[in-house]
Protein backbone atom coordinates (compact mmCIF):
# COMPACT_ATOMS: atom_id res chain seq x y z
CA UNK A 1 0.00 0.00 0.00
CA UNK A 2 2.84 2.08 0.75
CA UNK A 3 4.40 1.44 -2.16
CA UNK A 4 1.12 2.36 -4.29
CA UNK A 5 0.59 5.70 -2.62
CA UNK A 6 4.43 6.88 -4.20
CA UNK A 7 3.64 6.18 -6.99
CA UNK A 8 0.24 7.96 -7.53
CA UNK A 9 2.38 10.68 -6.05
CA UNK A 10 4.89 10.40 -9.23
CA UNK A 11 2.00 10.52 -11.44
CA UNK A 12 0.97 13.21 -10.39
CA UNK A 13 4.20 15.23 -10.63
CA UNK A 14 4.62 13.92 -13.94
CA UNK A 15 1.07 14.99 -15.16
CA UNK A 16 0.38 12.29 -17.29
CA UNK A 17 -2.80 12.30 -16.33
CA UNK A 18 -5.96 11.36 -19.26
CA UNK A 19 -8.72 13.93 -19.74
CA UNK A 20 -11.64 13.01 -18.17
CA UNK A 21 -14.96 13.70 -18.72
CA UNK A 22 -18.39 12.79 -16.91
CA UNK A 23 -17.92 8.77 -18.40
CA UNK A 24 -13.82 9.45 -17.15
CA UNK A 25 -11.48 6.78 -15.72
CA UNK A 26 -13.13 5.29 -12.50
CA UNK A 27 -11.33 4.55 -9.22
CA UNK A 28 -12.03 0.75 -10.39
CA UNK A 29 -10.04 1.31 -13.90
CA UNK A 30 -6.93 3.48 -11.31
CA UNK A 31 -6.44 0.57 -9.45
CA UNK A 32 -4.99 -1.31 -12.22
CA UNK A 33 -1.84 0.30 -11.52
CA UNK A 34 0.96 -1.96 -11.25
CA UNK A 35 3.78 -0.87 -9.29
CA UNK A 36 6.44 -3.30 -9.54
CA UNK A 37 6.53 -2.47 -13.96
CA UNK A 38 5.54 0.20 -16.24
CA UNK A 39 3.16 -2.05 -18.37
CA UNK A 40 -0.15 -0.35 -17.82
CA UNK A 41 -3.39 -0.66 -19.60
CA UNK A 42 -4.10 2.55 -21.38
CA UNK A 43 -7.01 3.47 -19.10
CA UNK A 44 -4.74 3.84 -15.86
CA UNK A 45 -1.23 4.91 -17.44
CA UNK A 46 0.41 6.95 -15.34
CA UNK A 47 -3.35 7.23 -13.24
CA UNK A 48 -4.48 11.13 -11.87
CA UNK A 49 -4.66 11.30 -8.21
CA UNK A 50 -7.67 12.40 -8.33
CA UNK A 51 -11.09 10.48 -9.49
CA UNK A 52 -13.20 13.49 -9.10
CA UNK A 53 -15.38 14.65 -12.10
CA UNK A 54 -13.44 17.59 -13.78
CA UNK A 55 -16.21 19.78 -13.26
CA UNK A 56 -16.33 19.10 -9.54
CA UNK A 57 -13.67 21.77 -8.83
CA UNK A 58 -13.69 23.46 -5.16
CA UNK A 59 -12.72 26.47 -6.84
CA UNK A 60 -13.07 27.90 -9.45
CA UNK A 61 -12.49 31.76 -9.74
CA UNK A 62 -9.78 33.40 -7.85
CA UNK A 63 -10.42 34.66 -4.40
CA UNK A 64 -7.73 36.75 -4.84
CA UNK A 65 -7.34 38.03 -7.93
CA UNK A 66 -10.10 40.20 -10.42
CA UNK A 67 -10.34 41.15 -13.96
CA UNK A 68 -10.55 44.65 -12.75
CA UNK A 69 -7.57 44.29 -10.87
CA UNK A 70 -5.84 43.03 -13.70
CA UNK A 71 -6.73 45.61 -15.99
CA UNK A 72 -6.96 48.43 -14.01
CA UNK A 73 -3.18 49.92 -15.25
CA UNK A 74 -4.68 48.80 -18.89
CA UNK A 75 -7.47 49.74 -19.89
CA UNK A 76 -7.23 53.62 -20.31
CA UNK A 77 -3.90 52.43 -22.65
CA UNK A 78 -6.55 50.24 -24.85
CA UNK A 79 -9.20 53.06 -25.42
CA UNK A 80 -7.99 53.67 -29.03
CA UNK A 81 -8.10 49.72 -30.02
CA UNK A 82 -11.73 49.33 -30.56
CA UNK A 83 -14.05 45.81 -31.66
CA UNK A 84 -13.40 47.25 -35.19
CA UNK A 85 -9.95 47.49 -35.00
CA UNK A 86 -9.91 43.44 -33.36
CA UNK A 87 -12.26 42.21 -36.26
CA UNK A 88 -10.10 43.66 -39.16
CA UNK A 89 -7.05 42.61 -37.68
CA UNK A 90 -8.54 38.95 -36.75
CA UNK A 91 -7.73 37.63 -40.03
CA UNK A 92 -4.20 38.42 -39.67
CA UNK A 93 -3.28 37.05 -36.43
CA UNK A 94 -5.59 34.44 -35.23
CA UNK A 95 -3.94 30.92 -35.43
CA UNK A 96 -0.99 32.82 -37.17
CA UNK A 97 2.79 31.48 -36.95
CA UNK A 98 5.52 33.95 -35.44
CA UNK A 99 7.07 34.22 -39.04
CA UNK A 100 3.56 34.71 -40.42
CA UNK A 101 3.19 37.61 -38.12
CA UNK A 102 6.61 38.84 -39.22
CA UNK A 103 5.42 39.01 -42.47
CA UNK A 104 2.54 40.78 -42.13
CA UNK A 105 4.30 43.75 -39.87
CA UNK A 106 6.71 43.58 -43.00
CA UNK A 107 4.38 44.66 -45.62
CA UNK A 108 2.79 46.75 -42.84
CA UNK A 109 -0.61 45.07 -42.47
CA UNK A 110 -0.32 46.33 -38.59
CA UNK A 111 2.43 47.49 -36.31
CA UNK A 112 3.78 45.78 -33.06
CA UNK A 113 1.74 47.81 -31.21
CA UNK A 114 -1.40 47.06 -32.57
CA UNK A 115 -0.21 42.84 -32.27
CA UNK A 116 -0.07 43.51 -28.79
CA UNK A 117 -3.61 45.20 -28.00
CA UNK A 118 -4.96 42.30 -30.26
CA UNK A 119 -3.50 39.75 -27.67
CA UNK A 120 -4.54 42.26 -25.13
CA UNK A 121 -7.56 42.70 -26.17
CA UNK A 122 -8.55 38.93 -26.21
CA UNK A 123 -7.13 38.26 -23.27
CA UNK A 124 -10.09 40.86 -21.66
CA UNK A 125 -12.63 39.80 -24.01
CA UNK A 126 -12.04 35.92 -22.84
CA UNK A 127 -10.07 34.80 -20.03
CA UNK A 128 -11.79 35.88 -16.80
CA UNK A 129 -15.54 36.49 -15.59
CA UNK A 130 -17.69 35.47 -18.73
CA UNK A 131 -18.99 32.06 -19.69
CA UNK A 132 -15.92 31.14 -22.08
CA UNK A 133 -13.45 32.25 -19.27
CA UNK A 134 -10.31 30.09 -19.09
CA UNK A 135 -8.56 31.59 -16.13
CA UNK A 136 -5.34 31.04 -17.90
CA UNK A 137 -3.46 34.72 -17.32
CA UNK A 138 -2.65 35.67 -14.33
CA UNK A 139 -0.98 39.52 -14.64
CA UNK A 140 -0.30 41.84 -17.71
CA UNK A 141 2.47 44.06 -18.12
CA UNK A 142 1.68 47.14 -17.23
CA UNK A 143 4.23 48.58 -19.92
CA UNK A 144 3.98 46.39 -22.80
CA UNK A 145 2.12 48.86 -24.74
CA UNK A 146 5.12 51.48 -24.56
CA UNK A 147 7.27 48.30 -25.34
CA UNK A 148 5.84 47.76 -28.20
CA UNK A 149 5.79 51.35 -29.38
CA UNK A 150 9.62 51.34 -29.21
CA UNK A 151 9.84 48.09 -31.08
CA UNK A 152 8.12 49.73 -34.20
CA UNK A 153 10.72 52.85 -33.90
CA UNK A 154 13.36 50.41 -34.30
CA UNK A 155 11.66 48.38 -37.05
CA UNK A 156 13.18 50.06 -39.51
CA UNK A 157 16.70 49.85 -38.38
CA UNK A 158 18.65 47.93 -41.28
CA UNK A 159 20.51 45.58 -38.70
CA UNK A 160 19.22 42.15 -38.38
CA UNK A 161 16.85 41.01 -36.17
CA UNK A 162 15.96 37.87 -33.88
CA UNK A 163 12.91 36.29 -35.72
CA UNK A 164 11.19 36.73 -32.02
CA UNK A 165 11.17 40.80 -32.20
CA UNK A 166 8.31 42.40 -31.24
CA UNK A 167 6.64 39.13 -30.38
CA UNK A 168 4.29 39.46 -27.48
CA UNK A 169 5.20 36.50 -25.24
CA UNK A 170 3.51 34.75 -22.16
CA UNK A 171 5.22 33.49 -19.22
CA UNK A 172 4.48 30.97 -16.92
CA UNK A 173 4.01 32.60 -13.24
CA UNK A 174 7.30 30.95 -11.64
CA UNK A 175 9.55 33.11 -13.65
CA UNK A 176 11.01 36.17 -12.39
CA UNK A 177 9.77 39.14 -14.51
CA UNK A 178 10.16 42.82 -13.59
CA UNK A 179 6.99 44.89 -13.01
CA UNK A 180 4.98 41.97 -12.16
CA UNK A 181 4.73 39.88 -8.96
CA UNK A 182 6.43 35.88 -9.17
CA UNK A 183 3.70 33.83 -7.26
CA UNK A 184 4.37 30.13 -8.27
CA UNK A 185 0.30 30.32 -7.94
CA UNK A 186 0.71 30.89 -4.29
CA UNK A 187 -1.16 33.01 -1.58
CA UNK A 188 2.95 33.50 -0.06
CA UNK A 189 4.57 34.97 -2.97
CA UNK A 190 1.19 37.03 -3.90
CA UNK A 191 4.03 40.54 -3.30
CA UNK A 192 6.86 38.54 -4.37
CA UNK A 193 8.50 41.80 -6.97
CA UNK A 194 11.37 40.71 -8.72
CA UNK A 195 13.72 41.47 -10.88
CA UNK A 196 14.23 39.39 -14.35
CA UNK A 197 15.15 36.24 -14.41
CA UNK A 198 18.14 34.87 -16.89
CA UNK A 199 15.82 33.55 -20.05
CA UNK A 200 13.25 37.00 -19.46
CA UNK A 201 16.66 39.03 -20.42
CA UNK A 202 17.83 36.42 -23.00
CA UNK A 203 13.94 37.39 -24.39
CA UNK A 204 14.56 41.03 -23.77
CA UNK A 205 18.07 41.16 -25.57
CA UNK A 206 16.60 39.54 -28.80
CA UNK A 207 13.72 42.35 -28.68
CA UNK A 208 10.97 40.42 -27.92
CA UNK A 209 7.86 41.78 -25.61
CA UNK A 210 6.83 40.33 -22.45
CA UNK A 211 3.18 40.46 -22.54
CA UNK A 212 2.08 38.65 -18.95
CA UNK A 213 2.27 35.77 -16.78
CA UNK A 214 -0.04 32.54 -17.30
CA UNK A 215 -1.32 30.84 -14.62
CA UNK A 216 -0.21 27.90 -13.39
CA UNK A 217 -0.81 24.48 -11.16
CA UNK A 218 0.48 26.19 -7.95
CA UNK A 219 4.16 25.72 -7.06
CA UNK A 220 4.46 23.84 -10.71
CA UNK A 221 2.25 21.35 -8.88
CA UNK A 222 4.45 20.41 -6.18
CA UNK A 223 2.30 21.02 -3.60
CA UNK A 224 -1.14 19.75 -2.69
CA UNK A 225 -1.19 16.36 -4.06
CA UNK A 226 -4.93 16.00 -4.76
CA UNK A 227 -5.96 19.11 -6.60
CA UNK A 228 -6.96 19.40 -10.38
CA UNK A 229 -4.62 20.63 -13.36
CA UNK A 230 -4.51 23.94 -13.84
CA UNK A 231 -5.47 25.64 -9.96
CA UNK A 232 -3.39 27.74 -7.87
CA UNK A 233 -5.00 29.93 -5.23
CA UNK A 234 -3.98 33.19 -7.05
CA UNK A 235 -5.17 32.32 -10.67
CA UNK A 236 -8.03 29.74 -10.11
CA UNK A 237 -9.13 26.99 -12.02
CA UNK A 238 -7.42 26.93 -15.40
CA UNK A 239 -9.84 25.70 -17.88
CA UNK A 240 -8.85 23.89 -21.14
CA UNK A 241 -10.66 25.66 -24.42
CA UNK A 242 -11.82 22.35 -26.06
CA UNK A 243 -14.00 21.32 -23.34
CA UNK A 244 -14.24 24.09 -20.06
CA UNK A 245 -14.75 21.90 -17.32
CA UNK A 246 -14.78 18.72 -18.95
CA UNK A 247 -11.19 18.14 -20.91
CA UNK A 248 -8.16 18.25 -18.21
CA UNK A 249 -5.81 21.24 -19.10
CA UNK A 250 -2.44 19.21 -18.41
CA UNK A 251 -0.37 20.67 -15.97
CA UNK A 252 1.96 22.34 -14.59
CA UNK A 253 2.05 24.99 -17.06
CA UNK A 254 -1.54 24.92 -17.69
CA UNK A 255 -2.19 28.92 -18.35
CA UNK A 256 0.80 28.41 -21.17
CA UNK A 257 -0.60 25.90 -22.87
CA UNK A 258 -3.85 27.22 -22.59
CA UNK A 259 -3.20 30.99 -23.61
CA UNK A 260 -1.19 29.56 -26.45
CA UNK A 261 -4.41 27.44 -27.73
CA UNK A 262 -6.52 30.54 -27.22
CA UNK A 263 -4.59 32.99 -29.04
CA UNK A 264 -3.73 35.17 -26.13
CA UNK A 265 -0.02 35.27 -27.59
CA UNK A 266 2.51 34.44 -29.94
CA UNK A 267 4.23 32.25 -27.85
CA UNK A 268 4.34 31.19 -23.88
CA UNK A 269 7.51 29.75 -21.66
CA UNK A 270 6.58 27.25 -19.41
CA UNK A 271 8.77 25.23 -17.28
CA UNK A 272 8.88 21.39 -16.90
CA UNK A 273 10.63 18.78 -14.34
CA UNK A 274 9.18 15.44 -15.57
CA UNK A 275 5.73 16.17 -18.03
CA UNK A 276 4.46 19.81 -17.30
CA UNK A 277 5.71 21.17 -20.51
CA UNK A 278 4.46 18.13 -22.83
CA UNK A 279 1.45 17.68 -20.69
CA UNK A 280 -0.70 20.83 -21.09
CA UNK A 281 0.98 21.44 -25.28
CA UNK A 282 -0.83 18.02 -25.61
CA UNK A 283 -3.97 18.26 -23.53
CA UNK A 284 -4.53 21.86 -25.65
CA UNK A 285 -3.41 20.81 -29.38
CA UNK A 286 -0.44 22.96 -29.05
CA UNK A 287 3.46 22.67 -29.62
CA UNK A 288 5.49 21.92 -26.57
CA UNK A 289 9.09 21.46 -26.12
CA UNK A 290 11.26 20.07 -23.43
CA UNK A 291 14.76 20.90 -23.57
CA UNK A 292 17.95 19.32 -22.24
CA UNK A 293 18.88 20.54 -19.20
CA UNK A 294 21.27 22.92 -18.68
CA UNK A 295 20.33 24.65 -22.22
CA UNK A 296 18.21 27.04 -20.96
CA UNK A 297 19.01 28.91 -17.76
CA UNK A 298 17.21 28.88 -14.21
CA UNK A 299 17.92 30.88 -12.20
CA UNK A 300 15.41 33.37 -11.57
CA UNK A 301 12.45 30.70 -11.72
CA UNK A 302 10.85 29.31 -8.59
CA UNK A 303 11.92 25.94 -8.64
CA UNK A 304 11.22 22.09 -7.69
CA UNK A 305 14.49 20.35 -8.76
CA UNK A 306 18.26 21.70 -9.51
CA UNK A 307 18.54 18.28 -10.99
CA UNK A 308 15.58 18.19 -13.64
CA UNK A 309 13.86 22.06 -14.04
CA UNK A 310 14.47 23.24 -17.32
CA UNK A 311 12.17 26.04 -18.94
CA UNK A 312 10.97 25.71 -22.63
CA UNK A 313 8.61 26.75 -25.44
CA UNK A 314 4.88 26.48 -25.47
CA UNK A 315 3.74 27.48 -29.09
CA UNK A 316 1.30 26.37 -32.72
CA UNK A 317 4.00 25.71 -34.36
CA UNK A 318 7.35 23.28 -34.28
CA UNK A 319 9.43 25.95 -35.89
CA UNK A 320 7.99 28.63 -33.61
CA UNK A 321 9.48 26.72 -30.67
CA UNK A 322 12.50 26.90 -31.99
CA UNK A 323 12.59 29.90 -32.71
CA UNK A 324 11.78 30.55 -29.07
CA UNK A 325 14.27 27.90 -27.96
CA UNK A 326 16.81 29.90 -29.87
CA UNK A 327 16.04 33.23 -27.85
CA UNK A 328 16.16 31.65 -24.90
CA UNK A 329 19.34 29.46 -24.63
CA UNK A 330 22.58 31.00 -23.77
CA UNK A 331 25.35 30.02 -21.23
CA UNK A 332 24.31 31.31 -17.61
CA UNK A 333 27.25 31.84 -15.54
CA UNK A 334 24.95 30.95 -12.14
CA UNK A 335 23.51 27.87 -13.30
CA UNK A 336 25.61 24.82 -12.47
CA UNK A 337 24.31 22.95 -15.31
CA UNK A 338 24.40 25.50 -18.14
CA UNK A 339 26.30 24.41 -21.09
CA UNK A 340 28.55 26.67 -23.08
CA UNK A 341 27.01 27.65 -26.60
CA UNK A 342 28.83 24.69 -28.34
CA UNK A 343 25.59 23.08 -28.02
CA UNK A 344 23.72 25.75 -29.99
CA UNK A 345 22.08 24.66 -33.42
CA UNK A 346 20.18 27.30 -34.65
CA UNK A 347 17.09 26.03 -34.10
CA UNK A 348 14.83 27.78 -36.40
CA UNK A 349 16.56 26.90 -39.81
CA UNK A 350 13.93 25.32 -42.42
CA UNK A 351 14.89 21.28 -42.40
CA UNK A 352 15.10 19.77 -45.80
CA UNK A 353 12.53 17.86 -47.46
CA UNK A 354 14.61 14.63 -46.55
CA UNK A 355 14.94 15.44 -43.10
CA UNK A 356 13.06 12.02 -42.00
CA UNK A 357 14.06 9.54 -44.97
CA UNK A 358 16.32 7.31 -43.10
CA UNK A 359 15.82 8.33 -39.85
CA UNK A 360 14.90 5.39 -37.52
CA UNK A 361 12.50 5.66 -34.67
CA UNK A 362 11.44 3.30 -31.69
CA UNK A 363 7.69 2.83 -31.19
CA UNK A 364 6.41 1.28 -28.25
CA UNK A 365 4.15 -2.13 -29.03
CA UNK A 366 1.65 -1.21 -26.34
CA UNK A 367 1.22 2.65 -27.50
CA UNK A 368 -0.14 1.36 -30.97
CA UNK A 369 -3.25 0.13 -29.93
CA UNK A 370 -4.08 3.44 -29.61
CA UNK A 371 -5.55 4.42 -33.29
CA UNK A 372 -4.17 8.41 -33.48
CA UNK A 373 -0.50 6.65 -33.03
CA UNK A 374 -0.88 4.21 -35.75
CA UNK A 375 -2.05 6.95 -37.86
CA UNK A 376 1.06 9.19 -37.20
CA UNK A 377 3.53 5.88 -37.59
CA UNK A 378 2.13 5.80 -41.27
CA UNK A 379 2.28 9.54 -42.31
CA UNK A 380 5.95 9.03 -40.35
CA UNK A 381 6.81 5.96 -43.06
CA UNK A 382 5.24 7.77 -45.59
CA UNK A 383 7.97 10.65 -45.05
CA UNK A 384 10.70 7.77 -45.21
CA UNK A 385 11.29 7.40 -41.36
CA UNK A 386 12.09 3.90 -40.52
CA UNK A 387 9.45 2.66 -37.61
CA UNK A 388 11.16 -0.15 -35.54
CA UNK A 389 8.24 -1.89 -32.87
CA UNK A 390 9.92 -2.15 -29.75
CA UNK A 391 9.22 -3.68 -26.35
CA UNK A 392 10.11 -1.37 -23.54
CA UNK A 393 12.87 -1.91 -20.96
CA UNK A 394 11.25 -3.16 -17.66
CA UNK A 395 12.76 -0.58 -15.08
CA UNK A 396 11.33 1.58 -12.66
CA UNK A 397 12.18 5.13 -10.91
CA UNK A 398 12.98 4.05 -7.52
CA UNK A 399 13.00 7.08 -5.01
CA UNK A 400 11.70 9.40 -8.06
CA UNK A 401 9.60 11.60 -5.37
CA UNK A 402 12.47 11.84 -2.82
CA UNK A 403 14.32 12.98 -5.01
CA UNK A 404 12.26 16.51 -5.59
CA UNK A 405 11.47 16.62 -2.05
CA UNK A 406 15.26 16.34 -1.16
CA UNK A 407 16.22 18.73 -4.08
CA UNK A 408 13.23 21.58 -3.20
CA UNK A 409 13.71 21.04 0.59
CA UNK A 410 17.15 22.88 -0.19
CA UNK A 411 16.41 24.58 -4.23
CA UNK A 412 13.29 26.46 -2.52
CA UNK A 413 15.22 28.45 0.55
CA UNK A 414 18.04 29.44 -2.52
CA UNK A 415 15.33 30.56 -4.41
CA UNK A 416 14.06 32.65 -1.51
CA UNK A 417 16.68 33.88 -0.29
CA UNK A 418 18.49 35.17 -3.92
CA UNK A 419 16.06 35.81 -6.74
CA UNK A 420 12.26 36.97 -4.25
CA UNK A 421 11.49 39.92 -3.11
CA UNK A 422 13.14 41.06 0.11
CA UNK A 423 10.23 42.15 1.42
CA UNK A 424 9.79 38.33 1.22
CA UNK A 425 10.49 36.61 4.47
CA UNK A 426 9.62 33.62 4.23
CA UNK A 427 12.31 31.19 3.71
CA UNK A 428 11.62 27.34 4.04
CA UNK A 429 8.95 25.15 2.77
CA UNK A 430 7.91 24.54 6.25
CA UNK A 431 7.46 28.60 6.32
CA UNK A 432 5.09 28.52 3.56
CA UNK A 433 2.97 25.32 5.01
CA UNK A 434 2.96 27.30 8.47
CA UNK A 435 1.50 30.64 6.23
CA UNK A 436 -0.96 28.82 4.69
CA UNK A 437 -2.52 27.16 7.86
CA UNK A 438 -3.55 30.85 8.99
CA UNK A 439 -5.92 31.08 6.06
CA UNK A 440 -6.27 27.58 4.64
CA UNK A 441 -9.59 27.77 3.55
CA UNK A 442 -8.53 30.05 0.46
CA UNK A 443 -4.71 29.36 0.61
CA UNK A 444 -5.03 25.42 0.40
CA UNK A 445 -8.36 24.13 -0.16
CA UNK A 446 -6.72 21.17 -1.54
CA UNK A 447 -4.62 20.76 1.46
CA UNK A 448 -0.70 20.87 1.36
CA UNK A 449 0.18 16.72 1.21
CA UNK A 450 3.34 17.11 -1.07
CA UNK A 451 4.75 19.91 0.85
CA UNK A 452 4.20 18.20 4.21
CA UNK A 453 5.61 15.00 2.67
CA UNK A 454 8.91 17.34 1.82
CA UNK A 455 9.36 18.38 5.32
CA UNK A 456 9.28 14.95 6.78
CA UNK A 457 11.48 13.09 4.58
CA UNK A 458 15.08 12.71 6.14
CA UNK A 459 17.20 12.29 3.23
CA UNK A 460 20.79 13.69 3.00
CA UNK A 461 22.83 14.72 0.50
CA UNK A 462 24.36 10.98 0.28
CA UNK A 463 21.17 9.84 -0.58
CA UNK A 464 20.35 12.48 -2.62
CA UNK A 465 23.60 11.68 -4.90
CA UNK A 466 22.81 7.67 -4.35
CA UNK A 467 19.20 8.64 -6.11
CA UNK A 468 20.22 10.94 -8.65
CA UNK A 469 22.67 7.89 -9.91
CA UNK A 470 20.20 5.18 -9.70
CA UNK A 471 17.23 7.17 -11.71
CA UNK A 472 19.80 8.78 -14.36
CA UNK A 473 21.09 5.09 -15.37
CA UNK A 474 17.61 4.10 -15.30
CA UNK A 475 16.13 6.67 -17.28
CA UNK A 476 19.06 6.31 -19.85
CA UNK A 477 18.69 2.66 -20.41
CA UNK A 478 15.34 2.75 -20.56
CA UNK A 479 15.82 4.61 -24.27
CA UNK A 480 19.47 3.73 -24.45
CA UNK A 481 19.23 -0.13 -24.57
CA UNK A 482 16.48 -0.32 -28.04
CA UNK A 483 18.25 2.67 -29.33
CA UNK A 484 21.35 0.63 -29.50
CA UNK A 485 20.23 -2.83 -30.29
CA UNK A 486 18.13 -1.11 -32.89
CA UNK A 487 20.42 2.14 -34.25
CA UNK A 488 17.35 4.71 -33.49
CA UNK A 489 17.65 8.12 -33.72
CA UNK A 490 14.62 8.94 -31.28
CA UNK A 491 11.69 7.41 -29.52
CA UNK A 492 8.13 7.95 -30.09
CA UNK A 493 5.77 8.30 -27.34
CA UNK A 494 2.29 9.76 -26.37
CA UNK A 495 1.49 13.00 -24.92
CA UNK A 496 3.80 13.26 -22.27
CA UNK A 497 3.36 9.26 -21.32
CA UNK A 498 7.30 8.73 -20.88
CA UNK A 499 7.93 11.90 -19.30
CA UNK A 500 9.53 11.02 -15.98
CA UNK A 501 12.01 8.65 -17.97
CA UNK A 502 13.33 11.70 -20.36
CA UNK A 503 13.77 14.35 -17.49
CA UNK A 504 15.84 11.38 -15.21
CA UNK A 505 18.11 10.57 -18.53
CA UNK A 506 17.63 14.53 -19.44
CA UNK A 507 16.62 13.63 -22.64
CA UNK A 508 14.90 16.74 -24.75
CA UNK A 509 11.36 16.14 -25.91
CA UNK A 510 8.84 17.29 -28.21
CA UNK A 511 5.33 16.97 -28.98
CA UNK A 512 3.20 18.22 -31.73
CA UNK A 513 -0.84 17.54 -31.96
CA UNK A 514 -1.45 14.38 -33.76
CA UNK A 515 -5.91 14.87 -33.67
CA UNK A 516 -8.48 14.61 -31.10
CA UNK A 517 -9.85 11.32 -29.98
CA UNK A 518 -13.21 10.44 -30.09
CA UNK A 519 -14.21 12.55 -27.42
CA UNK A 520 -12.64 15.62 -29.07
CA UNK A 521 -9.88 15.33 -26.82
CA UNK A 522 -6.47 16.36 -27.67
CA UNK A 523 -3.32 14.72 -27.97
CA UNK A 524 -0.13 15.30 -29.06
CA UNK A 525 2.82 12.69 -30.97
CA UNK A 526 5.88 13.39 -28.76
CA UNK A 527 9.27 13.02 -29.97
CA UNK A 528 12.36 11.77 -28.03
CA UNK A 529 15.74 11.71 -28.91
CA UNK A 530 19.43 12.07 -26.86
CA UNK A 531 20.28 15.02 -24.86
CA UNK A 532 21.39 18.46 -26.87
CA UNK A 533 19.18 16.70 -30.11
CA UNK A 534 17.04 19.48 -30.40
CA UNK A 535 17.97 20.08 -33.72
CA UNK A 536 16.60 16.50 -34.97
CA UNK A 537 13.21 16.71 -33.12
CA UNK A 538 12.55 20.51 -34.41
CA UNK A 539 13.20 18.86 -37.82
CA UNK A 540 11.72 15.67 -37.99
CA UNK A 541 8.58 17.56 -36.13
CA UNK A 542 8.20 19.96 -38.45
CA UNK A 543 8.17 17.52 -41.65
CA UNK A 544 5.29 15.63 -39.63
CA UNK A 545 3.62 19.00 -38.60
CA UNK A 546 3.31 19.58 -42.66
CA UNK A 547 1.94 16.44 -43.57
CA UNK A 548 -0.72 16.48 -41.36
CA UNK A 549 -1.52 20.08 -40.28
CA UNK A 550 -3.89 18.17 -37.04
CA UNK A 551 -3.76 21.53 -35.00
CA UNK A 552 -7.37 22.94 -35.12
CA UNK A 553 -8.28 26.12 -33.11
CA UNK A 554 -10.59 25.76 -29.97
CA UNK A 555 -13.93 26.21 -31.91
CA UNK A 556 -15.58 29.07 -29.04
CA UNK A 557 -12.22 31.19 -29.24
CA UNK A 558 -12.37 32.28 -32.92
Amino acid sequence: MRNSFYFLIFCLIVSCKYSKSSNSQTATEASKIKTDTLEFEKSSELSAISTEDFRDFKVLDSKYLSKATIWSSINQQMEDFTEEDYNRLKPLILEKSITELQVSRTRNLFSYEELTKFYLYRIRKFDRENPLALNSVIAINPHVIAQSQLKDKAFLDTRSKHPIFGMPILLKDNINASHMATTAGAVALKDNFTGDAFIVKQLKSKDALILGKANLSEWAYYFCGDCPSGYSAIGGQTLNPYGRRIIDTGGSSSGSGVSVAANFCAAAIGSETAGSILSPASQNSVVGLKPTVGLVSRTGIVPISSTLDTAGPITKSVRDAGIVLDAISSFDTLDTKSVGLDKWQGYFTQPPLSALKGKRFGAPIRLLKDSLYKQAIKVLREQGAEIVEIEEEKLGLPNFIRLLNIDMKKDLPAYLSNYADSAITLRTVNDVILFNLKDSVNTMPYGQKLFEGITNDKGDDVFLARIKDTLQTNGKAYFSVPMRTFNLDGFLSINNYHAAFAAVAEYPALTVPMGYDESGVPKGLTFIAEPFQEKLLIDCAILYEEATKERVAPKDYN
